[in-house]
């Protein structure tokens, strides 16, 4: 553990930089066609750092047409890959990238975004390499490097002199390797310095010599055109995808490096991304988004007079604790507890049908919380530990689903990545919506399905690992009707 004001005492300091700054020197491109940055999301968490964008859980080539209609800077795909094995994932993203590409044609310009996890759990390199293999193979397009940002400073995760860190009380920080989500069952990693994680996630086919490094005395220089000149010196030297990591601790941070990104690319330099949740705000010039309130999320609709679905299935320890704090502050919902031990022994069907049938009678009363035993069942392999995970979010899936068709919440709420990206795909059936804003500052974000059974109900992507104990619980009370209500909780099974 380090005392983050330490680490950073050898780098020049923060100085303010606006999304202005960075709009203005995309804008001075003049004529040239800015590309759209398409984010291959591996959940649909990625969108909490960023508002009024499209995003796909589709991606046919009509998908891709209407997202690129609305003439945004930037337009997500719901992926889900984080929950996929390794074929599944890069087949999946040469899917996306190829029907992408082929919408643009020729008149539109595309760069793509790999958004992952921040405490760096996903499929990497394959998800880059994958982008870059499809480029390469199917329309002949050469990239000079992949560009890795996981800093998400609102969230607490951070990298300084190419070590990434989160953050902890009292001013300090600890290494990711050194937390839980490390550990992951299927995504566990040993190194916190990104260019020895990437030696160690590619086998050594990529040495950490090898990376390029953009640290805070690159990025802070004097004034942002001096910031800009310096990180496209360094990014000039990228090549046949070259590995580049930067440092980050603030928005102000991701601006100056939008800066020099924006000055490479004008000279001709072709990147993919692989970052954390808040790069493409930056990248883009897009302001924070103050957080939602209920006029904001309801003001259009005509909420229903019912209770709010709140779905739990992420294990972390920060999960466990904010939906003990939930239940604690909203003694009124009625919590039901999916026990995944009798979902893996078998009687499935059966158990199912009794979870459908108390939350469609519990939501007439008020809000209801869905959730998971929080025991974490784990198998011996990673590719095993995944079918379990996914088996579990496959029965909540369906309970959502059912429950939609027959008895539609005020909203919904998932917590948790592949919880999120299962209920808005499965259990909501969301094909488009848009990304109306995040529900706490720059994290959680609502979206807004447009079409479907689930149009006209907010949803809520709440990450597993962002917040403090009580943000489940805040989230909840500006999205509910019924929140500390005199309405006897009931606890099912």
């Amino acid at each position: 553990m380090f005392l983050e004001s330490e680490l950073l005492s050898s780098f020049p300091p923060d100085t303010p930089v606006s999304a202005a700054a960075v709009r203005k020197a995309i804008d001075a491109g003049g004529t040239k066609a800015e590309p759209v940055l398409v984010v291959l999301d591996d959940d649909p968490t990625g969108t909490q750092s960023v508002a009024d964008l499209p995003v796909l859980t589709t991606w046919t080539v009509e998908d891709f047409a209407w997202a690129f209609a609305m003439d945004g800077p930037a337009v997500y795909v719901l992926t889900n890959t984080r929950s996929l094995d390794p074929q599944e994932a890069f087949e999946r993203n040469r899917q996306v990238v190829r029907n992408a590409r082929v919408a643009a044609g020729e008149s539109r310009a595309v760069t793509f975004v790999s958004r992952s996890d921040s405490t760096l759990r996903g499929h990497f390199p394959l998800e880059p390499d994958a982008i870059a293999g499809t480029l390469a193979n199917d329309f002949d397009e050469q990239i000079d490097g992949v560009v890795i940002v996981p800093a998400f400073p609102e969230a607490g995760r951070i990298t300084i002199g190419g070590v990434h860190y989160m953050r902890q009380d009292h001013g300090t920080v600890v290494p990711v390797s050194e937390t839980e989500f490390a550990q992951d069952a299927t995504f566990g990693f040993t190194h916190s310095e990104l260019a020895r994680y990437v030696e160690e996630k590619s086998g050594g086919r990529i040495p950490a010599a090898s990376v390029i490094g953009i640290d805070l005395s690159v990025l802070r220089q004097p004034d942002e055109q001096r910031t800009a000149h310096a990180v496209a010196a360094i990014l000039d030297r990228a090549h046949d995808g070259s590995i580049i990591v930067a440092d980050c601790v603030s928005e102000n941070d991701l601006r100056r490096l939008a800066l020099g990104l924006e000055a490479a690319e004008a000279r001709g330099k072709r990147f993919i991304y692989r970052v954390g949740p808040p790069f493409v705000r930056g990248r883009i010039g897009q302001e924070m988004r103050a957080p939602l309130s209920a006029d904001d999320v309801f003001g259009a609709l005509e909420p229903r007079d019912r209770g709010g679905l709140i779905v739990v299935g992420s294990h972390v320890g920060l999960t466990s604790r904010q939906l003990a704090e939930l239940t604690r502050q909203h003694p009124a919902a009625t919590v039901i507890e999916i026990d995944v031990q009798i979902l893996l022994a078998g009687g499935r069907g059966a158990y199912l049908d009794q979870a459908v049938g108390e939350v469609t009678a519990a939501l007439t009363a008020g809000d209801v919380v869905l959730h998971t035993s929080r025991q974490l069942v784990r198998a011996d392999d990673a590719a095993a530990s995944l079918r379990i995970a996914r088996s579990v979010s496959d029965a909540l899936v369906e309970v959502v689903n059912r429950t939609l068709k027959t008895y539609a919440p005020r909203f919904v709420i998932a917590k948790g990545g592949i919880t999120s990206s299962d209920v808005a795909t499965h259990g909501l059936e969301i094909r488009r919506a848009l990304v109306r804003g995040p529900m706490l500052p720059g994290i959680v974000s609502l979206w807004e399905p447009v079409q479907g059974p689930a149009q006209g109900i907010p949803y809520v992507v709440f990450a597993g690992n962002v917040g403090d104990d009580s943000s489940l619980a805040a989230v909840t009370r500006t999205l509910s009707s019924r929140f500390e209500t005199t309405v006897p909780t009931r606890n099912a099974r």
